[in-house]
């Protein structure tokens, strides 16, 4: 029998533990430090030296992750999350995530957690296998614990996870350590975004919370209730009695401020201003009576806010967003302006486009207050910042009316010309459309659009051309002497006429219409012409209208001739087949059909002003003051075809199974202009014009109608929701029609511009749309419309409500277009 020797177990342990250290440290290094590893990135000289030095990292980390004794787990994670923070492929690292998440250290855990909220998304198959993971964390007794999984369940819970885990998230809203309740509460915003149907569960906590102490309960209270409230009409009724406990909130951060260890820079926590102001601004839209309860504490925020630092300008700007957008009174409409003149004025570029962009969204609401700031709006024009000048031409072409269009045209004029090539595009467009509309004479009228071909160049659209030509053919024998001469001195005394082709195409066209009434040397006119159809400069296009400019001189300068058709004799051998044709057949007129010469070329007849100027004009101005209403236009029913005439545009219809479809409406979000008339057209006009065919419609009228929240019991279909735009519509039904709210919401981080929603529904119903509540939506807002829909004929059951929708908005340089069908609508809904 043995005895136990100590000496020996020793010796024994002391083995154990060398053959431990010299395997797993001396013969395995540690690995290159996350600083170390961001030292030499930033180090690598080229692209390619960079991506040698993150393959090389991430074959390293791939080999450690297949070890099953490896302890430097959370130091390679962490630099995997900063490779892929850099833009590389850093998949193979989720299972380790998870297995990191699942550690019971909570260093593992911290940094699985992040690694599953950077590496994972709902369209992994290993998320489903996080979710056990979270829902053990989440009862843990550490808090620490409990709060880094909310945040991970916050970053990336789908909605069936949001479903798994509802009630853990609702016990911890109740818990009773703030540190716990708080991160829930914003884990419950996240959800709710995710999963609306979730809300109906946290109303009653949430509005005992608007009662609590705790700072960090009421700002992620406040921002829980305002997400609910965006979401559903019957929630946000359900809050509106809370605001009386808001205003008093509001009021007691003016007064005496919260805590001293949340003032910043002198102003009495701005971050629980800001969210109390966008509460009430949501609760109080298109209710008169609860916007009374916050006129007073509203104008106390806009008086008492020092503007000096940035966090009053931001509780102002807040400010001024719930004035324009609750039912206040005029007042304190008044006073929101003139803050945002202030803006206008403030040293800071970014505070003058945020004052300059609400100015955009909100000048419907008070044109005449607005109007006072108009020297300082068209100041802007002169800005370096490009966004600036933008912003501030905008809003000059919504301030034009009969009074200011002098000024504001003569301020445009001289920022046109220091415009880039887009904006003098842009630009020139809307001058033109504004003179059309408001110009105070002919004379006056046929000056700006001079000044504008000559300013804008070769820049300038078609549309300003066409407009110019139709207007000098509708002025007076005086005007068109006085233009003749003036386009004559234009394109002979300026150089670089290849930089203003639009202008020597209007030039030639008005000289050849009208040149007999200048006063112009004829042989000095028509070597001129011979000069400028040689220039190899001028385009093609230029040349057609010059060629056919001379064709028609020839008739009214008769000795002249003789030259006019040697130079277009010349032109038959043109190696452009257009020029070639036209010399072949004026030569023609000539010679063999000299007879009918002078009845082919005569002065064209009065161009008639189309409508495409004015309603295309619409879109980008504002009526008059003295503007009234649309009156009703004759129904679908009076301006019916005949069906032995069907239409190539009936066909399609037929094609597309619209048959049914003819009235239709199309909204733009503008202000009807004084010279806009109803057309009467084709029943399914308006439909067409919906699918860009571009004929003239039965046009609805469009009344008046202020948009509001819908009802507590209105049903809810949702239109689209993709590519972070949300559109559902609110109906509810009133005595003789149905009402349709349209709620489009921003879920993307950039600002849309430029939207517009359209309609089109079968003929047995009439629709009218009220303008949108605004044309541009930050991220995170939302735009409402109206859209009232009657039956036109009550006895026709087989034909239930359907719409074909479009809707259109502007992205950063972008143009975005989507169209869908509606075909969910109540059956019962015009019983």
């Amino acid at each position: 029998m043995s005895r136990y020797s100590p000496g020996l177990t020793i010796n024994n342990i002391k083995q154990v533990i060398n053959e431990t250290i010299e395997t797993n440290i001396l013969r395995k290094p540690s690995p290159t430090r996350l600083r170390e590893l961001i030292r030499n990135i930033r180090a690598s000289r080229t692209a390619a030296e960079e991506r040698a030095v993150v393959n090389t990292e991430c074959a390293y980390i791939r080999s450690t992750f297949r070890e099953t004794d490896c302890i430097w787990k959370c130091r390679n994670m962490a630099k995997l999350l900063y490779i892929h923070m850099l833009g590389y492929p850093a998949h193979f690292g989720q299972m380790e995530a998870l297995k990191l998440a699942a550690s019971p250290k909570y260093t593992d855990k911290r940094i699985g957690y992040l690694g599953a909220m950077l590496l994972l998304d709902e369209r992994a198959d290993v998320h489903v296998l996080l979710t056990n993971c979270l829902k053990n964390d989440l009862n843990s007794s550490t808090q620490f614990i409990v709060g880094t999984a909310l945040c991970t369940l916050a970053a990336i819970a789908s909605p069936e996870m949001a479903h798994d885990l509802a009630h853990e998230i609702e016990r911890l809203i109740a818990s009773s350590n703030t540190f716990l309740r708080k991160k829930a509460i914003l884990c419950a915003f996240r959800m709710v975004r995710r999963v609306p149907e979730l809300m109906d569960e946290y109303m009653p906590k949430c509005a005992a919370f608007l009662n609590d102490k705790n700072h960090g309960i009421l700002v992620s209270t406040i921002t829980l209730v305002t997400e609910m409230c965006e979401q559903s009409p019957v929630v946000l009724n359900y809050f509106k009695s809370s605001i009386p406990t808001l205003v008093r909130m509001l009021k007691t951060l003016i007064v005496s401020g919260y805590s001293p260890e949340h003032v910043v820079n002198g102003v009495s926590d701005p971050f629980l201003q800001v969210k109390i102001l966008r509460l009430l601004r949501i609760l109080g839209h298109g209710d008169p009576d609860q916007s009374e309860i916050m006129n007073d504490v509203l104008a106390q925020v806009a008086t008492n806010t020092e503007t000096n630092k940035n966090a009053g300008n931001a509780i102002l700007y807040e400010t001024v967003l719930t004035i324009m957008n609750v039912e206040s009174e005029n007042s304190l409409r008044v006073l929101a302006v003139n803050i945002l003149g202030r803006f206008l004025l403030n040293s800071d570029k970014n505070i003058r486009f945020v004052g300059l962009l609400t100015l955009v969204r909100t000048v419907q609401r008070d044109m005449t207050a607005v109007q006072r700031h108009r020297i300082t709006i068209l100041e802007c024009l002169t800005d370096a910042d490009s966004s600036i000048q933008k912003c501030a031409m905008e809003l000059s072409f919504s301030l034009v009316n009969a009074q200011s269009i002098e000024m504001i045209v003569r301020e445009l004029l001289k920022y046109l010309a220091t415009a880039d090539a887009d904006m003098k595009s842009i630009c020139s467009s809307k001058i033109v459309s504004a003179a059309e509309l408001y110009s105070p004479s002919v004379h006056w009228h046929l000056d700006v659009l001079l000044k504008v071909l000559t300013i804008t160049g070769n820049n300038i659209r078609d549309d300003v051309i066409s407009s110019t030509i139709q207007l000098i053919s509708n002025a007076p024998r005086d005007e068109q002497s006085f233009i003749s001469g003036k386009m004559w001195e234009a394109i002979t005394n300026m150089n670089q006429l290849e930089n203003r082709q639009p202008l020597v195409q209007v030039a030639v066209w008005t000289l050849g219409e009208y040149g007999e009434a200048g006063n112009f040397d004829e042989d000095e006119l028509i070597e001129h012409y011979r000069q400028l159809l040689w220039a190899p400069q001028l385009s093609i296009t230029t040349k057609q209208y010059i060629l056919v400019s001379l064709a028609k001189i020839s008739v009214r300068m008769e000795h002249c001739t003789a030259n006019i058709q040697n130079i277009i004799n010349t032109f038959r051998a043109h190696l452009n087949v257009d020029l070639q044709q036209r010399a072949v057949e004026f030569s023609t007129l000539f010679t063999s059909y000299g007879h009918l010469r002078a009845a082919l070329l005569e002065k064209m007849p009065t161009l008639k002003i189309s409508d495409m100027a004015s309603s295309e004009y619409n879109s980008d101005f504002t009526a008059s003051e003295d503007a009234q209403p649309s009156t009703a236009s004759p129904s679908a029913e009076s301006t019916g075809t005949p069906l032995e005439d069907r239409s190539n545009q009936d066909i399609l219809l037929d094609l597309l199974g619209g048959d049914s479809f003819g009235s239709g409406s199309t909204s733009s979000a503008t202000t009807p202009s004084p010279m806009q008339q109803q057309q009467q057209s084709a029943p399914n006009a308006d439909f067409l014009d919906l699918l860009g065919l571009g004929v003239n419609g039965n046009t609805i009228p469009s009344t008046v109608i202020s948009n509001s929240v819908p009802d507590v019991g209105a049903t809810t279909i949702t239109v689209f929701s993709r590519d972070n735009i949300d559109i559902r519509f609110f109906i509810r039904k009133e005595a003789d029609y149905a009402v349709v709210t349209v709620k489009t919401t921003n879920n993307s981080l950039n600002m849309l511009d430029k939207y517009m929603f359209q309609v089109a529904v079968p003929k047995a119903f009439r629709i009218r749309m009220q303008e949108p509540s605004s044309t541009v939506m930050l991220p995170g807002e939302s735009i409402v419309q109206d859209i009232h829909v009657e039956r036109l004929n009550a006895t026709v059951s087989g034909v239930g409500l359907r719409m074909k929708v479009r809707f259109s908005y502007e992205i950063g340089n972008y143009s975005m277009m989507e169209q869908t069908d509606v075909n969910e609508f109540p059956p019962d809904l015009f019983i």
